[in-house]
């Protein structure tokens, strides 16, 4: 089932139908032992109600931290070592990617998510800046995967190729993150072969698209969850971007006025401009 966050209040889409919970508090139902079990209760003799538009939309996190994890696609190893190689950090990202321990990196504060069709900020200070399209984990305070939903970790590949300390900088900004359109709630992963498209819109036309699936992910969904938990703690839990298996090509670079789409298999298209 689809869990959203609305202008309206919490939003549950099962089975072709909608049903308004009203305004409920969003840390306490991530923190939920069965959030699975408590929406499929709730949701029935609630209201009905039309599909959320995307200007009723809200970013489906509360008080949650956003992390990302780096590396995990082997067409994300390769384009962050040729970005870097100038700076003398092209084998970091070689043995990461073969390592028993994975990158994760801080992305995001709540004030710092874009809800679905706001507008994302470009930095003054970039040259060279990429949607990376990104199966999401959400994560409750007790370290366990309770969802899945689209994410947009926005990046500045010239300022992280220019020397990978500059990751942070590069990474978190106004306005640098993007998830939704809402929760996929499910007490399984999805499969192996959910794909994963990105497309990029300018000026009424196309100006980059492409594809990956999930089988293309070296790292297990638990396995990730379990190093960002690893001695660290998350009291209202936490998001989990699992990295991207699609970047464009070194020569593009997003302009003001690009709108990019996100779709995910099962759980949605995550839609915002950029400016």
């Amino acid at each position: 089932m689809h869990l959203y966050r609305t202008r309206q209040g919490v939003l549950v889409g099962h089975e072709g139908r909608h049903h308004l919970l009203g305004s409920l508090d969003w840390d306490a139902l991530i923190a939920k032992s069965d959030l699975y079990g408590y929406l499929r209760e709730s949701i029935a003799g609630a209201l009905v109600v039309e599909a959320p538009k995307l200007n009723d939309l809200l970013a489906p996190i509360g008080s949650q931290e956003v992390w990302a994890a780096g590396v995990t696609y082997f067409r994300s190893k390769t384009a962050r070592m040729e970005e870097s190689k100038d700076a003398g950090g092209g084998s970091f990202y070689d043995r990461v990617y073969s390592a028993d321990r994975p990158e994760i990196f801080f992305k995001a504060t709540p004030q710092r998510v874009a809800n679905p069709g706001q507008l994302m900020h470009l930095r003054r200070d970039s040259r060279w800046m990429v949607p990376e399209p990104e199966l999401t984990l959400v994560i409750n305070p007790s370290g366990h995967i309770i969802g899945y939903t689209a994410g947009n970790d926005l990046s500045c590949r010239d300022i992280e190729g220019e020397n990978p300390l500059y990751l942070p900088q590069a990474k978190c900004f106004k306005l640098c993150a993007a998830i939704g359109p809402g929760l996929w709630i499910s007490p399984t992963p999805p499969a192996p072969e959910t794909s994963i498209e990105l497309r990029i819109e300018r000026a009424g036309g196309l100006a980059f698209e492409g594809r990956t699936d999930l089988s293309q992910l070296k790292r297990g969904l638990p396995e990730l969850a379990e190093f960002l938990y690893r001695d660290n703690s998350f009291p209202n839990g936490a998001l989990l971007m699992t990295g991207t298996g699609i970047v464009p090509a070194d020569d593009f670079t997003l302009q003001s006025g690009d709108l990019i789409h996100i779709r995910i298999e099962g759980i949605g298209t995550l839609t915002n401009p950029v400016g």
